[in-house]
């Protein structure tokens, strides 16, 4: 299992393209990823999941990762926080 944690940087915070682009990317991977802020928690596959963590910017989401996949999906997912929120 692989975990990390992101800050919002975005002004925006995450807003229905990333979120989309996000969605899209976890997709694509055998893992089962998961997103939290704040104690509430969804599938990062899931486009509502996402959008209803209402992160902002400053608010720190978590990330775990697992499955067949992990590294390679954890390394992507977030190499597309850094570059996009």
């Amino acid at each position: 299992m692989k975990s990390f944690s992101y800050v919002i940087t975005d002004n925006e915070g995450i807003h229905a393209r990333p979120a989309g682009e996000l969605v899209k990317l976890c997709k694509t991977f055998k893992s089962d990823i998961t997103i939290a802020k704040d104690g509430k928690s969804g599938k990062a596959t899931k486009i509502l999941s996402v959008m209803s963590l209402g992160a902002t910017k400053g608010s720190t989401v978590e990330f775990t990762i697992e499955g067949e996949d992990e590294e390679t999906a954890a390394a992507a997912v977030e190499a597309f926080m850094k570059e996009n929120l």
